[in-house]
């Protein structure tokens, strides 16, 4: 009777794992410490030389992009800080959940949080593939029909998308629970009830992004070589595209080396309903968490600036990235001609030898 009501008095978020936990080792409160604040300063970072360049821009598109890029590195930065703040503090204080927080506010809030700027730079991703695809393939009715405040729209879609999902678990689709080592707040991946709808719509969701950005930008870069392959003046004109593209598949690859296995992981644990691996859980937690660490390296390395200063014997001043060496199609033409005319020459000099000869005997 007293077990029975014990249960029914419990929150449900401390339903599966209550706390109070084992202590946890120093160096996991080292880890998430260094972890935070170097993810914090890249953002930050980021963010500056990301203004800079902005206000330095004129070409319509690029502007577009890098609006993009600033919701990305917003959404990382606030989510190092909201969920990091959380994890440390547990880790300095070892504060008790259920005496902090015993209605699970905080764990629900946490546990939003962790859906929330999860899903949003895979979003974001899919959201600037679909850019930079109507820009590259359909220019001009991409720059004469979107205007920046578009944009702006877009990105805030993607939040309030990414907003409602989160919220999903209030509702009785799923579950936000305690996680071990009691540290964080994530949703419950079961295959039962409602926890396995909810834990196939983010595993989904998120692998789906991943391959609208694979899809779209594989066509947007052969769009491109068809383009740097041609004549200098198109070189000219798409050389702020390849930069753009470069950093775009880039921030592909990242979001798919840390993203993926987290995401197979979930869809795999519900749909064979094994039970839950909680070591293989941290373990592909962590690799997704480095996709916020490493995101903005990208914006900050990858630029024309930056590559000035790595590489300052090469001439930088060129109008085009792609003319600092000859092209593939300008290669072929050259040697196509040269072939055609070393073959006109030997068959001119073959004809004069026949002239010179006597006519044959009868």
């Amino acid at each position: 009777m007293n077990a029975s009501s014990f249960a029914n008095n419990t929150p449900l978020c401390y339903s599966i794992n209550s706390p109070p936990f084992r202590p946890i080792p120093n160096a996991s409160a080292y880890f998430s410490s260094i972890f935070s604040a170097l993810g914090l300063t890249s953002n930050l970072i980021a963010f500056v030389v990301l203004l800079k360049s902005f206000r330095r821009t004129h070409n319509r598109s690029r502007s577009f992009f890098m609006i993009f890029l600033g919701g990305l590195v917003v959404t990382d930065f606030m989510g190092l800080l909201v969920t990091g703040s959380i994890v440390v503090s547990y880790h300095v204080t070892h504060f008790n959940w259920r005496n902090l927080d015993p209605n699970c506010h905080l764990c629900n809030f946490m546990g939003m949080s962790m859906v929330f700027y999860g899903l949003c730079p895979l979003m974001l991703g899919a959201a600037m593939a679909i850019e930079r695809f109507i820009g590259i393939n359909h220019p001009f009715a991409h720059s004469s029909s979107m205007p920046k405040s578009r944009t702006v729209f877009m990105v805030l879609m993607v939040w309030l998308i990414a907003g409602c999902i989160a919220l999903l678990p209030l509702t009785g689709i799923g579950s936000y629970h305690m996680q071990i080592p009691g540290s964080w707040c994530f949703f419950n991946i079961s295959s039962k009830g409602n926890d396995f709808a909810f834990s196939l719509i983010f595993s989904l969701l998120g692998l789906m992004s991943i391959a609208v950005s694979f899809l779209l930008n594989t066509v947007s870069i052969v769009t491109l070589i068809k383009v740097c392959c041609g004549q200098g003046k198109n070189q000219r004109r798409r050389d702020h595209e390849i930069e753009m593209m470069v950093q775009l598949i880039l921030i592909m690859v990242i979001a798919s080396n840390c993203w993926c296995p987290l995401l197979v992981f979930i869809a795999q644990t519900v749909l064979s309903g094994s039970p839950l691996q909680i070591k293989y859980l941290l373990l592909w937690l962590r690799f997704a968490t480095f996709n916020q660490i490493l995101d903005p390296w990208v914006y900050i390395l990858c630029r024309r600036a930056m590559l000035k200063r790595v590489a300052p014997r090469l001439d930088w001043s060129r109008s085009s990235i792609m003319s600092l060496t000859p092209s593939f199609g300008d290669t072929v033409r050259r040697f196509t001609r040269s072939s055609l005319r070393s073959t006109m020459n030997q068959e001119t000099a073959g004809d004069r030898r026949k002239s010179n000869l006597p006519p044959p005997s009868p």
